[in-house]
């Protein structure tokens, strides 16, 4: 079985239960489980592989809870760049709806690859459009390749505009059809082991763009085959609008009354959530994915994520989709984490190290998983290194461990996913690279030509 050694770190984040952070830490790995952890003196010289990580930070590796890797391909579209999430979503649709199987593919493969350059080891997707023959498969073909654990989402939208809906009638899906992928996708699919690098769970896109008979056949669906269940709720101020016109109650009751709290479920966004709905969350121990460059990006507020985190929410974070946000970078949203909190609270409102925690540790959680998120015995071998000799941390060895958040962001100098190095040096070592630079630039091309 491959061993990993990584070794003097100088400051190696553990994130375990006590919270260590040890310096001259390392880790020793072997067929990408730790088998010890502590000081480099103390651990064995030798492995397979050997990483020294002198004049680095290392920590887990970072969980992605929310994204929509296909938008990788629209980025800065001018006249979706202005514009609050309805009137975006209108922009944007018939563009997406231009898209086949290749698209999900290569926008997957690049859109994880830059994810894992920043340190990310698990990352969700929610996939809630299939045009032209486009499937699932195609996203969780791309997340093979790359090497990084994936959590596949099965979405839907079955009600268009000439139900009310917000999609146009060309995306949406009859509810039957749904289900009955979902199922396929879950059977062919989903790994329930411990250290499962694929997972499939059941995602509704939101409660504007499918009915309240699919929210809850597929919640059956999904606690029948043990899946999570994902969507979005109480995004922006015009979403807990149509909830109340359309529904008669805010976006915590109708997820309550239709089976969408529990501990296996996580919302997107809740930037609108008030007290009674975060109450709610935390006694049935419904998880959230925060993701505060989008939430700026549309204009959409700044969701109450200190509140939650007193309440006992679970709450990760998400990089969104790249047409909302841009980027793909998770130090990036844990620093925007940590000042859109301070900006609504103060100064104190969340530090440095929480925000690491919830990229980390509270995206495990959200995600339902016990064996990421954290370096211990026993626990995969997800992690990152960040070098502090970069010149975007100069001076800030005062605190090396909150620089990855206050400072930069920078690239990780190594990401590691189940012992094995699929990102070097800042870039993606997994893939061929530059022709996946190639194909998805051709794409985009091609789409914008459509629109000319």
């Amino acid at each position: 079985m491959p061993t990993l050694l990584v070794k003097n770190a100088d400051v190696l984040v553990t994130m375990d239960d006590g919270r260590r952070e040890l310096k001259g830490g390392a880790l020793f790995a072997r067929d990408g489980v730790i088998e010890e952890i502590g000081l480099t003196a103390d651990l064995p010289q030798t492995a397979d592989v050997v990483l020294d990580m002198t004049g680095h930070v290392v920590v887990p590796g970072f969980v992605n809870t929310h994204h929509h890797l296909y938008q990788n391909l629209t980025r800065t579209v001018p006249a979706a760049q202005d514009a609050l999430l309805f009137d975006w979503l209108k922009t944007l649709y018939p563009i997406w709806a231009r898209m086949g199987p290749e698209h999900i593919r290569v926008s997957a493969m690049l859109g994880l690859a830059e994810l894992a350059e920043t340190g990310c080891t698990t990352s969700s997707d929610h996939l809630y459009l299939f045009p032209n023959g486009a499937r699932l498969d195609d996203e969780i073909e791309a997340a093979v390749e790359v090497g990084i654990r994936f959590h596949a989402t099965r979405g839907a939208m079955s009600i268009g505009e000439s139900k009310g809906g917000l999609p146009p009638d060309s995306l949406v899906e009859s509810e039957d059809a749904i289900l009955a992928d979902c199922q396929r996708v879950i059977e062919t699919f989903h790994d329930c082991n411990p250290f499962a690098m694929i997972r499939v769970g059941v995602a509704p896109c939101s409660p504007f763009s499918v009915s309240r008979e699919l929210m809850r056949d597929a919640a059956i669906l999904a606690r029948q085959y043990g899946v999570r269940l994902h969507t979005h709720l109480a995004e922006n101020a015009e979403d807990v609008a149509y909830s109340l016109e359309m529904f008669g109650v805010r976006p915590g009751r109708y997820a309550e009354e239709l089976g969408w709290c529990g501990p296996d479920v996580w919302h997107a966004h809740c930037v609108e959530l008030d007290g009674s709905e975060i109450d709610l969350f935390a006694r049935s121990r419904t998880g959230v994915s925060h993701c505060p460059c989008s939430n700026m990006r549309l204009g959409s507020g700044i969701a109450p994520i200190r509140e939650m985190l007193q309440a006992g929410v679970s709450v990760g974070l998400g990089v969104d989709g790249s047409a909302s946000n841009d980027s793909g970078h998770m130090l990036n949203e844990a620093r925007q984490a940590l000042l859109l909190q301070r900006v609504a609270k103060g100064g104190a409102a969340l530090s440095a190290r929480q925000a690491l925690e919830i990229a980390t540790r509270g995206g495990a959680r959200v995600l339902g998983r016990s064996d990421i998120g954290h370096l211990a015995l026993g626990m995969a071998a997800d992690l990152a290194a960040f070098d502090m000799r970069a010149i975007e941390f100069a001076g800030a060895q005062w605190d090396p461990v909150a620089a990855l958040v206050l400072c930069g962001p920078v690239r990780a100098t190594a990401t590691i996913v189940g012992g094995r190095l699929i990102s070097a040096d800042g870039r993606c070592v997994t893939i061929p690279r530059q022709t996946v630079l190639s194909q998805h630039e051709l794409l985009t091309r091609r789409l914008i030509n459509a629109e000319r």
